[in-house]
C-alpha cells in the first residue's frame, strides 16, 4: 500500500483519535464507535423489516447493508476531514464517502467478496449522502452528484494522498493510521488484514477506480427489480445512519395490542368481527358512527400476528388538517409503553419532515470554505438536532400521515430511500379513501401495488365507496382483497333530508340557521371554501354567543387555513363542546360550528341540526355523519339540508352536477332519509353518469402514469430531487408560514432542542400549491419553506391579502 510516510509537519494520530462527528463538543464521537453503532443498528432495522416482500428474493440483502454500515464513514480518517471537524477548522473540500471506497476495495479483496457484493456494498457507501449521477432528464435537482464533483479534471493524489497547503503538504492518511484502521476492520469482519506490497495502488487510486466502476455500472437503466432492491438497501443504510447518529433506538413496542378486539367494552359489530378475521388486504364499507376506525384497528391487530418482523402501522387521512385529531385519538385509546402515560404515536408534518431529512443528511464535509467558528458550531448543532428530530419519522411503530408524505418515498435518493424502506413490511390503513379526486385516487392505487411488492398489507375504510373505486383497488394488487360491508340497519335512520335550491349564504338560509340557534340546537354549517366559511361565521358568531352567553366556545370556525397549533386548540374545544350525544343529554345542546371539508374526517362530533353546501355524494354523506351521529337525538331523525351553490369550487363541475342530480332523483323517488341503502343508491346514480365513467378512466390513467413515472427505479442512483417539486405540484399541496412567524420558525428550527422542530410544525399552514401567488408566497431557501402574506387571526384563520389601493 503506497501511503505517504509520516512527515515532520503532521501530528501523529492514533485510531482512537479519529472522530466521525463534531459532536458532542466535549468528546466528539469516535469513528470506530460510530461505525460499530451503525452496524449494530442495521440489526434493529432488519428486526423490523425482516425479509418481507421483494427482499426475500435477495438473501444477501442484509449482509451487504451491515458491511456497508461498517465501512460507510471510513474515509473520515483523512487528515483534511479531521482538521475540518475542529471548531473553525479549514474546509477540506472532498467527500469522505469517496475515500471510503478505497477501504471497501481493500476489504473486498481480503474477505473474498463476490463481484456483486463488492458492487452493492461500494454503491451503498458511495451514495449515503449524494447521488451518483444527475437526473436522467438532465434537470438540475439537489446537491451536485458525485459524477459532477469527481471527473477527468480531479487531481486524485492531491485530494486524497498529499494535499498542498500554504504551510506545507498535508498527508491525508499516514501509514501507521491506515494500518490501524485496516486491522480494526479486518478484525471486525473476522478476516486476515491485507498486507501492503511494493507497488500497490494508493488509496486515491483505489477510490478513483472503484468510483469509476460504480458510475459506469449505474449510468444506464437497470432492471426495475434490481433498481428497487438497490434503493431499499440504500434506505436501510441511511436509516441505520439516522438512528445511530441520533443515538436512539427504533421502538419495538406496538401501541395496538394483538387482542385488541377482545378488549372492546361492548359486543363488536358484525363488520368489526369480519375485519378482525381477515388475513390480507381489506375493503370495509360501514356508516359513520358505526365503529369503522375500531374495525380498522382490529384488522391491523390480526395482521400483526401473521407477518414477519415487527410491522409498522401507518394510518393515512386525506387532509393534513385531520392528522392531529387522529393522533390524539390514538394516543388516548391505545396502549402506552411501560412507564409512559400515553401511547407514542408518530406525526410529523411534511415540510418539517423534508427539512429534517435534508439537514440530517448533511455531514461535516458540507461546511463551506471560510466558515467561521460560530458558523461551524451552529451547523454542527443543527445537524445533531436534525438527526434526532428525523427519528420522529421512523422511531414509532404507529404513525398517522397523509398519502403525500408517504409517496415522497418515491423521490428515493439519500434523503427519501429510508422513507421507502419503512413502507416495507407495514400495514396501511387508508381512511376515507373516497375523499380524493381521481388523479390522487389513481396514484394511491399505484402505491398499493408497490406496497404489496414490499410485503405490506392494505385496508381501505370508508362510509362511501363507489363501485368503480372498489374495482380500481382490486385491479391494482395481485392478492385477494376481502370486501366487507356493515349489515343494513347497523346505523338507525338519523336524518330528514331536505334538498334546497337556495344557497347556504342566502339571507333566507342564514335566518334559518339563526332560528335553530335561538331554539337551542347545536348547529353545523359546512361551506366548500374557506372564504365562504369565514363570511358565514362572521354573520352568525354573535347570534350563537347571545344564545349561550356564558359559553366561550359557543361559536367555532374550523377550516384548513389555520396554523397547526391554532387548529389543534380549536379541535380540542370542538371535541369537548360537541361530543357524541349520550342518552341523558337534553334535546338542544346549543352552539355553532362553521366548517369546511376538514370536519369530514377523524373528528367524532355530533350536532342537532345540519346545513351544508352541495358537494360530491361522498362528502355530503360524511357531513351528514356529523349530525345526529348515532341516531340518539330524542326528536328521532333530525333535519339535514343540502343547499345548491352557484359556484362549485373546489370541486369538479361534473361531480357536483352528478351529486345534485342524484340527490334530487332520490327525493323525487319519495325518499327523505340518508340510510346506508340511500347512500348506496346516491353513489350508483352519480357514478352511472357520463361524469362517473370519465372519473374511472382518469383514475386509471393516473394510476398507470404514476407507476411508470415515479414508482419504477430503473435509474436508482440518479438524482431524483426534482420529483419532490413535481409531487407537490401534482398533489397541489404545500405547507407555509406567515411572514409574522419567520423569526420564531427560524429560532425553533435552527436553535434549541430537537423537540423544537415539533413546535415549529405548529406554525405551518396548509395551502394549495396553486394558491401561493394569491398570498404572495416566496420560498425561503434558508428555512426551506414558503413565506406568505395575508391577514391572520387565531379565531378565523388566514384571509387573502388585501390588494393595495390605487389612485386613478
Amino acid at each position: 500500500m503506497a501511503t505517504d510516510p509520516l512527515t515532520p509537519q503532521a501530528r501523529r494520530r492514533w485510531l482512537t483519535d479519529i472522530r466521525a462527528k463534531s459532536t458532542p463538543v466535549d468528546d466528539p464521537e469516535r469513528l470506530t464507535t460510530h461505525s460499530r453503532t451503525v452496524h449494530d443498528v442495521v440489526g434493529q432495522v432488519e428486526a423490523r423489516v425482516a425479509a418481507a416482500g421483494v427482499l426475500a428474493t435477495e438473501p444477501a440483502f442484509w449482509s451487504r447493508v451491515r458491511k456497508a454500515a461498517l465501512l460507510h464513514d471510513t474515509g473520515k480518517i483523512a487528515e483534511g476531514f479531521q482538521q475540518q471537524l475542529q471548531p473553525g477548522g479549514d474546509f477540506w473540500g472532498q467527500r469522505h464517502e469517496v475515500l471510503s471506497l478505497a477501504y471497501v476495495d481493500l476489504l473486498a479483496t481480503a474477505a473474498g467478496w463476490s463481484d456483486e457484493d463488492r458492487l452493492m456494498i461500494a454503491t451503498l457507501v458511495a451514495t449515503h449522502h449524494r447521488a451518483l449521477h444527475s437526473s436522467s432528464s438532465g434537470v438540475a435537482g439537489g446537491k451536485p452528484p458525485l459524477a459532477q464533483t469527481y471527473n477527468s479534471h480531479t487531481r486524485w493524489d492531491e485530494a486524497f494522498t498529499r494535499t498542498p497547503l500554504s504551510g506545507g503538504d498535508q498527508v491525508q492518511v499516514t501509514r501507521g493510521l491506515h494500518q490501524e484502521l485496516v486491522a480494526w476492520l479486518a478484525g471486525f469482519l473476522a478476516v486476515d488484514p491485507p498486507f501492503a506490497t511494493s507497488g500497490e495502488a494508493t488509496l486515491a487510486d483505489r477510490a478513483r477506480a472503484l468510483l469509476e466502476h460504480l458510475l459506469a455500472a449505474w449510468q444506464l437503466p437497470v432492471k426495475e427489480h434490481q433498481g428497487l432492491l438497490a434503493v431499499l438497501a440504500q434506505g436501510a443504510l441511511t436509516l441505520a445512519d439516522h438512528v445511530g447518529s441520533a443515538h436512539e433506538r427504533l421502538q419495538t413496542h406496538m401501541p395496538l395490542p394483538a387482542d385488541y378486539l377482545d378488549r372492546f367494552p361492548y359486543a363488536p359489530y358484525p363488520h368489526q368481527q369480519q375485519a378482525a378475521a381477515t388475513d390480507g388486504h381489506l375493503i370495509l364499507i360501514a356508516p359513520t358512527g358505526s365503529g369503522k376506525t375500531e374495525a380498522g384497528l382490529a384488522w391491523a391487530a390480526r395482521q400483526l400476528t401473521t407477518m414477519p418482523g415487527l410491522p409498522r402501522l401507518v394510518w393515512t387521512l386525506p387532509y393534513r388538517a385531520s392528522l392531529n385529531a387522529a393522533r390524539e385519538r390514538f394516543r388516548h385509546s391505545l396502549v402506552p409503553a411501560p412507564g409512559d402515560q400515553k401511547a407514542d404515536i408518530g406525526l410529523l408534518h411534511g415540510t418539517i419532515a423534508h427539512t429534517l431529512l435534508t439537514q440530517a443528511l448533511e455531514d461535516d464535509c458540507a461546511a463551506g470554505p471560510g466558515a467561521d467558528r460560530r458558523e461551524a458550531t451552529v451547523g454542527q448543532a443543527r445537524r445533531a438536532r436534525a438527526r434526532a428530530g428525523a427519528m420522529r419519522l421512523f422511531a414509532q411503530r404507529l404513525r398517522v400521515a397523509t398519502p403525500h408524505q408517504l409517496l415522497r418515498g418515491a423521490i428515493a435518493g439519500p434523503a427519501y430511500s429510508s422513507v421507502l424502506l419503512e413502507q416495507t413490511n407495514s400495514l396501511f390503513v387508508l381512511d376515507e379513501l373516497h375523499a380524493y379526486e381521481p388523479e390522487t385516487f389513481g396514484r394511491l392505487c399505484a402505491a398499493m401495488g408497490l406496497w404489496e411488492r414490499l410485503g405490506s398489507r392494505i385496508a381501505v375504510l370508508s362510509a362511501t365507496l363507489a363501485p368503480p373505486m372498489i374495482t380500481l383497488i382490486d385491479e391494482s394488487v395481485t392478492q385477494r382483497v376481502a370486501c366487507h360491508r356493515a349489515p343494513q340497519g347497523t346505523s338507525p335512520v338519523r336524518h330528514r333530508l331536505v334538498v334546497d335550491d337556495t344557497p347556504l349564504t342566502d339571507p333566507e338560509s342564514v335566518d334559518r340557521l339563526r332560528s335553530w340557534l335561538r331554539d337551542g340546537h347545536s348547529v353545523l354549517a359546512v361551506a366548500n371554501t374557506v372564504a365562504r366559511a369565514q363570511g358565514l361565521f362572521d354573520e352568525l358568531a354573535d347570534e350563537a354567543g347571545e344564545a349561550a352567553p356564558s359559553d366561550p366556545h359557543a361559536a367555532l370556525l374550523l377550516h384548513s387555513r389555520f396554523k397547526n397549533r391554532d387548529r389543534a386548540a380549536i379541535e380540542k374545544h370542538l371535541l369537548a363542546r360537541h361530543p357524541e350525544r349520550r342518552l341523558v343529554d337534553p334535546a338542544g345542546r346549543g352552539g355553532l360550528v362553521v366548517a369546511t371539508q376538514t370536519v369530514e374526517v377523524s373528528l367524532q362530533l355530533d350536532f342537532d341540526r345540519g346545513a351544508v353546501e352541495l358537494a360530491p355524494v361522498e362528502a355530503v354523506a360524511q357531513r351528514a355523519g356529523r349530525v345526529n351521529r348515532r341516531g340518539r337525538h330524542p326528536d328521532g331523525p333530525v333535519e339535514f339540508r343540502v343547499h345548491h351553490t352557484p359556484r362549485f369550487r373546489p370541486y369538479d363541475t361534473g361531480a357536483m352536477d352528478a351529486a345534485w342530480q342524484a340527490l334530487t332523483t332520490l327525493v323525487e323517488e319519495g325518499t327523505d332519509t340518508l340510510s346506508e341503502q340511500d347512500i348506496d343508491r346516491l353513489l350508483a346514480l352519480a357514478y352511472e353518469t357520463e361524469w362517473g365513467k370519465k372519473w374511472a378512466e382518469a383514475a386509471r390513467r393516473a394510476r398507470d402514469g404514476f407507476a411508470a413515472d415515479f414508482l419504477t427505479f430503473t435509474d436508482p442512483f440518479h438524482d431524483r430531487s426534482e420529483f419532490a417539486r413535481t409531487l407537490s405540484e401534482q398533489f397541489d399541496s404545500v405547507e407555509v408560514i406567515h411572514r409574522d412567524d419567520v423569526e420564531e420558525y427560524a429560532r425553533l428550527t435552527t436553535g434549541g432542542k430537537s423537540e423544537h422542530f415539533l413546535l415549529a410544525a405548529g406554525l405551518l399552514i396548509p395551502l394549495r400549491y396553486s394558491q401561493l401567488p394569491t398570498y404572495r408566497g416566496q420560498y425561503d431557501r434558508r428555512l426551506g419553506v414558503h413565506v406568505i402574506d395575508g391577514e391572520y387571526d387565531e379565531t378565523t384563520g388566514l384571509k387573502p391579502p388585501q390588494e393595495p389601493e390605487t389612485i386613478l
